[in-house]
């Protein structure tokens, strides 16, 4: 009994001693930053703390790649982002779990039984647990250093896939990167600088071609942690035949009578001032800004070829709706707030691409992210030198070969730009006299009067008659008496019936596409002109992407 007795005098004091401290108490003399998540970073022990005050509600979470590899074939490029994620924080005694909910299976309806039968009949993901370390009120404390210096962005798995060896984070070479973590009222940047160690006795030549010691690998990953949007924007049906990306998912809430898959076209968000007028200024412009880091006259070019799509976006009753900028001293490109086109450089000449940040609940885009190669426009340059043999009299006054470069970054801005905007590849637009910028443009060469080749019009200058169509549908509003779908499906019904094609990667990539009129790299209205085009000795055409230039003369 006396030992009983005891045990009962002990349970107060362990329970006493359990009890967390306070945020203020445990935060002394630590550096507070205020925003959307609060956090505090303790420099004298290299550790940083999340204040959540916001448990079980959901938010924007995304991961990046501000400093990459350099490696083309590696793929793990400065501005590389991941998928974009809802999360939430559940708080469960001292454990705090970040929560990824499942948007893939829902039930969109009012009924809180309905959502909560298809919530419970399918996995969620708990991407990450933290301790409670203090708390105040609702708001808990948790420390989220080893959750900033772990592999975000799975660059030891994409190392390891590519077999350039066997490397794992090692936490004494990796610490928070202070200059770019950032707090904001609707938005927390954070970013952390990351090394791998190869524990495999050589590396890859791949790695080895781009690191100074290839064993060690530091990199910088980034986390954003963003308000939702609210409840305004309205998700638009997809099309197939539209253009867009889409997003889907099973809606249980579905009549049986109906398909239970959804899909929702990919978009910005874009209102217009005065709905009911032709002509209007929107609410809130795109805004893309173009890389600091890029030299002139590269950088006037690609916010000229970006800039083509305010073209579109006029044509669909917007006045000043598109912008392109320069992105300002000091901005970061990894937050979250800003479109951006990035300069990548790589260790040989690699993909240019646009990749969207997408709401995954709606389809409306968050950030559109444009990667451009810089090589490119360098081995643009040689194959204009190459067909012009320009300095048989020393340096040319008119460097065409230049131009010629400039002329083609200018599309492929507007290209990439496209792919941000929502926007798929259309393989038939060469048909139809340049309709797209969203075709692989083949360079047109002519020769002039005298013989001579001539690359003035190797590339478009302007947005085409495609894309044109597409953004209308895409980003057209509607007034309160217009019916959205019937006056959707007349834009793309108009376009077909004026001559307008759409075809794009399934029905040009795989080997089974049959289509005449999808081509990944060609000119004119059919194959059969293109070819006499090239074989009369009219004109020339350069298969850029395996580098061979056939030339026919008569």
């Amino acid at each position: 009994m006396r030992k009983i007795f005891l045990l009962l005098l002990m349970i107060p004091s362990f329970l006493v001693a359990q009890k967390l401290p306070s945020i203020a108490d445990k935060t002394k003399g630590m550096e507070k930053h205020e925003g959307f998540l609060n956090f505090y970073i303790d420099q004298e022990n290299g550790k940083i703390y999340f204040e959540i005050n916001k448990l079980d509600s959901e938010m924007l979470y995304q991961t990046s790649l501000p400093e990459g590899v350099g490696s083309n074939d590696i793929g793990l490029d400065r501005g590389l982002t991941s998928e974009t994620r809802i999360v939430k924080f559940v708080r469960t005694g001292k454990k705090v779990l970040m929560i990824q909910p499942n948007y893939q299976y829902r039930a969109v309806t009012n009924d809180a039984n309905e959502k909560r039968a298809v919530e419970e009949s399918f996995a969620q993901s708990a991407l990450w647990g933290f301790v409670a370390e203090a708390e105040t009120g609702n708001s808990v404390l948790v420390d989220a250093t080893d959750f900033l210096l772990s592999d975000a962005m799975n660059v030891s798995n994409t190392l390891q896939n590519d077999k350039q060896g066997n490397y794992s984070i090692d936490k004494s070479r990796s610490a928070i990167y202070l200059p770019r973590t950032k707090n904001f009222p609707l938005n927390t940047e954070l970013e952390a600088t990351i090394t791998f160690v190869n524990s495999a006795p050589t590396s890859g030549n791949l790695v080895s071609s781009v690191t100074p010691t290839p064993q060690d690998v530091t990199v910088r990953m980034h986390h954003s942690f963003v308000q939702l949007p609210d409840d305004n924007y309205q998700p638009r049906l997809w099309d197939p035949r539209s253009g867009y990306k889409d997003i889907s998912f099973f809606d249980y809430s579905t009549p049986v009578s109906e398909p239970i898959v959804k899909y929702y076209a990919t978009r910005h968000r874009l209102q217009k001032k005065d709905p009911n007028a032709a002509m209007s200024e929107p609410v809130k412009p795109i805004i893309y800004y173009v890389d600091n880091g890029v030299p002139e006259p590269i950088r006037s070019a690609l916010v000229e070829g970006a800039s083509w799509w305010n073209q579109a976006f006029e044509a669909a009753g917007y006045k000043n709706a598109f912008q392109v900028k320069i992105l300002p001293d000091g901005a970061d490109p990894m937050d979250i707030r800003y479109n951006v086109i990035n300069w990548v450089h790589r260790s040989t000449r690699g993909w240019s691409y646009g990749n969207s940040l997408v709401d995954p609940r709606t389809g409306e885009i968050i950030k559109g992210v444009v990667s451009l190669g810089s090589l490119r426009v360098r081995q643009d340059y040689l194959i204009a030198t190459g067909l012009l043999a320009p300095f048989k009299n020393g340096k040319p006054a008119d460097d065409k070969m230049l131009q010629m470069s400039l002329a083609r970054i200018r599309q492929l801005a507007a290209h990439e730009v496209g792919h941000t905007l929502g926007l798929m590849h259309n393989f038939t637009g060469s048909t139809v006299n340049r309709a797209s910028v969203m075709d692989y443009p083949s360079p047109l060469v002519t020769l002039d009067a005298s013989g001579n080749i001539d690359l003035t019009n190797a590339y478009d200058n302007k947005i085409g008659a495609w894309d044109k169509v597409a953004i209308k549908w895409g980003y057209s509003t509607f007034t309160a008496g217009e019916n959205e779908k019937d006056s959707l499906n007349a834009i793309l019904t108009n376009a077909f019936k004026s001559g307008l094609r759409y075809l794009t990667d399934e029905d040009a990539r795989p080997a089974g596409s049959v289509s005449p009129y999808a081509h990944l790299w060609d000119n004119g209205s059919n194959v059969i002109d293109g070819l006499k085009f090239v074989v009369s000795g009219s004109g020339f055409t350069l298969e850029w992407e395996h580098l061979k230039v056939p030339v026919s003369v008569k």
